[in-house]
């Protein structure tokens, strides 16, 4: 609702670009686009497991989100910059890399996938929306995330495993990613 709140305000012009940082509780989200098939258990099976589920209007597929995760929820109005939604994605693939950099993680792309990958390995999933050039919903940079989660879904559609900055060995905190 807060994301939704700002996202109408800025197509407004009535405030500035925005980044929204969070923590989610385990949630599993379906992307407007995402096949439910990648969904590999039932409702009753993520009850037990403390996972909610939601549909989202974002792009994408499926993915979970939940605690060890560091979440960016971008707010920006593309009029100003780029009207390019590939650019835009790819500059947030980017920021992940270059960030990832930081911490001594060598990062790139995977050719025909979205998002940031090490080794083969998923580390960061995007999914944006984009209505009327102002953007919503964003990144999903697995930091010290309980890898397991993801084992009641195909990450994004893709048959490819998912790593974190913590399996990697890094032991920077939340908070010195998210800064």
């Amino acid at each position: 609702a807060l994301q939704q709140d700002l996202v109408e305000k800025r197509k407004q012009g009535l405030i500035p670009d925005q980044l929204l940082i969070v923590e989610h509780p385990h949630v599993i989200t379906l992307g407007r686009n995402g096949r439910a098939e990648n969904l590999l258990a039932s409702p009753e099976v993520l009850r037990r497991a403390g996972i909610a589920f939601h549909q989202t209007d974002r792009g994408g597929d499926i993915t979970y989100h939940g605690p060890g995760q560091v979440v960016g929820y971008p707010i920006l109005d593309l009029r100003e910059w780029r009207r390019d939604v590939a650019v835009y994605v790819r500059s947030l693939e980017q920021v992940l890399i270059d960030t990832l950099a930081e911490f001594h993680i060598q990062a790139g792309r995977l050719a025909g996938a979205t998002g940031v990958w090490v080794e083969g390995r998923k580390i960061a999933a995007i999914g944006v929306h984009i209505s009327r050039w102002v953007t919503s919903h964003g990144f999903a940079l697995n930091h010290s995330t309980d890898l397991s989660y993801f084992q009641y879904i195909v990450p994004c559609g893709l048959a490819k495993p998912v790593t974190s900055m913590a399996e990697l060995g890094c032991r920077a905190g939340r908070g010195e990613v998210a800064a």
